[in-house]
């Protein structure tokens, strides 16, 4: 790793640093993508001084190759496919449709987990600050950002430690505005560009959303 961050947290703070004097974020809510957006998300709010909530979104990954996505879906029937890709790998309806509905269950069982009877907090007229550890293919943002429309944001930023330029690109054609601390033709996986990569957990997703409710 010649340029990233040591971990979440630092790409977090990292990038609290190139939001801090864009402009003031009243009404805001940081949204994390779990589960590794999260702890990135978290270590925003507490450095801007806003609520942080959960947008809990899942990648349709393509049949034979999870990996690779073909699609997100997010609450409130939010789906988000890439058709082209659909079409060359020859996926067909019946192979998507079993995977949104498992993907679907999962979704429904991170909500109820991660919320712990809470309910979501309020996106109607304010900015929905979107903030995932990095996007190599942008599928589970753009319906993050489809799924903040949705419910009422007036405003969507999306914030991000590391991103491929093509994917930022794509994206400042759906938010209102992108930020990204690094960009990087050669990203293959978000991983590449932190020292400490774990995976995050469940209990993880459920500490950094109590500490910063508390703070």
């Amino acid at each position: 790793m010649t340029e990233g961050f040591r971990d979440r947290s630092d790409a977090g703070e990292q990038l609290a640093a190139h939001l801090r004097g864009r402009h003031g974020w009243p009404d805001t809510v940081v949204l994390g993508l779990p589960r590794g957006g999260v702890p990135v998300a978290a270590a925003v709010a507490h450095a801007i001084g806003v609520p942080l909530d959960v947008c809990v979104v899942r990648k349709l990954g393509s049949p034979g190759n999870e990996e690779l996505a073909v699609g997100a879906v997010a609450p409130g029937g939010v789906r988000w496919l890439n058709h082209d890709l659909i079409r060359r790998l020859g996926v067909t309806a019946a192979a998507l449709a079993d995977t949104e509905a498992r993907e679907r269950q999962e979704l429904r069982r991170r909500e109820r987990v991660y919320r712990a009877g809470r309910p979501p907090l309020t996106l109607t007229g304010r900015t929905a600050l979107l903030v995932d550890d990095g996007l190599a293919t942008g599928a589970t943002m753009r319906a993050a950002v489809l799924a903040a429309r949705a419910l009422g944001a007036a405003r969507t930023v999306v914030a991000v430690p590391v991103a491929a330029p093509d994917v930022c690109g794509d994206l400042r054609a759906l938010a209102d505005e992108v930020v990204c601390v690094l960009t990087s033709p050669a990203l293959r996986a978000v991983g590449q560009f932190y020292a400490s990569f774990p995976q995050t957990t469940d209990a993880e997703v459920m500490d950094a959303l109590r500490e910063v409710a508390h703070a």
